[in-house]
Order: structure tokens, then sequence, then C-alpha cells
């Protein structure tokens, strides 16, 4: 029982040791795979006949993109180092200080975001919706234990079934 007398149960705990997180990290080493991929050989011919300014979005976006599902992926391997006991708690909690989870946006109304081939913004999308999972994860995971629980018991019950839908959809 927390300070406030609420008693709460740590879903997201539960939730990165299930069947669930493997179906996460399965989902988000696919989509490092299908990127690599992409942008080795399809990316990489569509690319060559962009006009300038999207040829120039492409490669600061194909960055972007590559950059966040690495730190996607670091992130996604600590947290079965330590779900397989290869790692501490603390050590993860060490080490997941260098992965960045937030940021990395997109603007989808940048000139020539729409003469981006319909591919790569997918995979731009599916990295961002993978990413916003992982972080809410993340943050519901390794939230300090003293961090303020919010006492509106709906709002709380609200947080919890948002953090099981975002992590239990695949």
């Amino acid at each position: 029982m927390s300070e406030q007398g609420l008693n709460t149960v740590n879903f997201a705990g539960r939730a990165a040791a299930s069947s669930h997180f493997k179906a996460l990290y399965a989902e988000g080493m696919s989509l490092v795979e299908e990127t690599a991929a992409y942008l080795d050989g399809p990316g990489r011919t569509a690319s060559k006949v962009l006009p300038r300014l999207a040829s120039v979005l492409y490669a600061a976006e194909s960055m972007r993109l590559t950059t966040r599902l690495m730190q996607m992926a670091s992130w996604l391997l600590l947290q079965r180092a330590v779900n397989n006991g290869e790692m501490s708690r603390d050590q993860v909690l060490v080490e997941k200080n260098k992965v960045r989870l937030d940021g990395f946006n997109v603007d989808k109304n940048a000139p020539g975001w729409l003469d981006l081939p319909e591919g790569f913004r997918d995979l731009v999308e599916r990295s961002l919706r993978l990413q916003n999972r992982v972080a809410i994860l993340d943050r519901e995971i390794y939230r300090p234990k003293d961090a303020v629980v919010t006492p509106d018991n709906e709002n709380g019950v609200r947080a919890q079934l948002n953090l099981l839908q975002t992590a239990f959809s695949a």
C-alpha cells in the first residue's frame, strides 16, 4: 500500500515478462530486419529517383528511422536480458539510461513527405507506433518507487487499461 493508501498492481512488470513481451520483442526485431532489407534494396532504388527535396528528406528520415529502431532494439534486448536473469534490474537501469525512447518525431507536413515512397512512410509509421508502446512500457516498469500515483481511481484505472491495451496490442 502506498502513502496515499492505494493498492496498485504493476501490470507493466508482469507484461514485460510475459508472452506479450515476447511478441513485442519479435515485432521489434522483425521491424529492424525489414527496415534494413528495405533500405538496402527497394528503398535505395526508390530514393535515386526522388525529387531533390524528397531525396534530402528521405536521407534525414532514414537516419532517424534507423536510430529510432536501434534505440528500441537496445531497450528490448536489455529487457529480455533482465527477464532471462542475465542482468539485474540495477544493471539494466544503468544501461538503459543510454537508450533514448522519446523524440525522433516526424513532420508529416514537411515539404516532400508525400513524395517519399509509400513503403518507407509505412516503416516510419510502424516504428513510431512501436516506439510509443515501448516508451509507455518503459515508464511503467521503471517508474521510481516513490513516484506519486494519482489518488483518482478512475484515472489510475484508465491509465492501467491504456497500458494494457498498448502492451498487448500487436
